[in-house]
């Protein structure tokens, strides 16, 4: 660290994660570029995490939580004990390359307007986890690449539309601008959320493929979980209404609608109705809510700018 703090602050948050944090704070001592900090948020795990991240890695800081408050409170907790000029969130399931700061924060010291930075997601097996997130109209968003083979097919630096928080980079004076992750969200396109605010007020994104993290996704919630169905399908609902540019949305209320109903049917049929039709309950409840939080939202570009990242289905290979 320098005199001044640290450039860099790396925002890890952490529920009952004892069996992935020794890789991902180990990989995080191995790093090339060094000036940084680690923050530690726990939203208050009932396995070994605190014990070992306080005996293991004294250099840390822990923040201990007394309630499970979610990805994107837990991160803003971090975010605001944070010193650097640049805000690291890591998703605890992740392992990072040496060379994987070094590599990320060179493209916000290249442009000022650069906001955000992307990684180069890989599952363990080496697939691809993602290259950045994309969306659609039906306010459904998705990882660029996710599951493909790694032929290198997304190796080379660009604009994206934002990027997975599992493994990203945030300027801080972005967020000082725009806002933190909205915390109503809990879990689940708080980063999406998040992208469009940046995007509104004119902040880009960049796409760094020598970047890259290993992640074993859903090693908290678990893919396909009640958890995971609940939040990501009621956030889906939120995104859309708090930023889609008014015409966009107006004209985009047929997805919305449509994938709504094809998602119920889609649950039932596995199993988990009830919880289904919970989020989607819930979602209704929470649109008056999103709808106010659109007049806080920083406007700087024209809607077209934005609406153009918004495709019209979804599509993996695409950005």
């Amino acid at each position: 660290m320098t005199a001044a703090g640290p450039e860099v602050s790396v925002i890890i948050v952490n529920y009952n994660g004892e069996r992935f944090l020794k890789e991902c704070l180990d990989s995080l001592r191995a790093q090339i570029y060094t000036d940084f900090e680690v923050i530690l948020v726990d939203n208050h795990s009932s396995d070994r995490s605190i014990e070992i991240a306080g005996h293991t890695y004294p250099e840390i800081t822990l923040i201990r939580n007394s309630t499970n408050d979610g990805f994107a409170r837990g991160t803003n907790d971090g975010i605001r004990a944070s010193h650097g000029q640049f805000i690291l969130t890591l998703n605890n399931d992740t392992r990072l390359d040496p060379g994987f700061i070094d590599e990320i924060v060179r493209p916000h010291l290249r442009d000022g307007k650069v906001g955000i930075c992307a990684s180069k997601m890989l599952y363990p097996d080496g697939r691809i986890n993602s290259t950045g997130t994309c969306i659609s109209r039906s306010g459904a968003a998705w990882d660029r690449g996710m599951s493909e083979p790694d032929h290198g097919q997304y190796n080379q630096p660009g604009e994206v539309f934002g990027a997975c928080a599992g493994a990203a980079l945030y300027r801080k004076e972005m967020l000082d601008e725009i806002g933190l992750f909205d915390e109503d969200f809990f879990m689940y396109l708080e980063d999406v959320d998040l992208s469009f605010r940046a995007r509104h007020a004119g902040w880009r994104c960049m796409f760094v493929p020598d970047a890259v993290a290993y992640h074993h996704h859903g090693g908290t919630s678990g893919v396909g979980s009640d958890t995971a169905v609940y939040y990501g399908n009621r956030n889906i609902v939120w995104v859309a209404f708090k930023n889609f540019p008014r015409k966009l949305l107006l004209s985009s209320l047929p997805w919305i609608i449509g994938r709504t109903i094809g998602v119920i049917v889609y649950y039932a049929l596995k199993g988990q109705l009830r919880v289904i039709l919970r989020s989607k309950i819930d979602a209704l409840y929470g649109l008056n809510l999103s709808l106010k939080k659109r007049k806080t939202t920083i406007h700087k570009v024209p809607d077209g700018e934005v609406s153009s990242w918004v495709h019209t289905w979804y599509s993996p290979g695409r950005q």
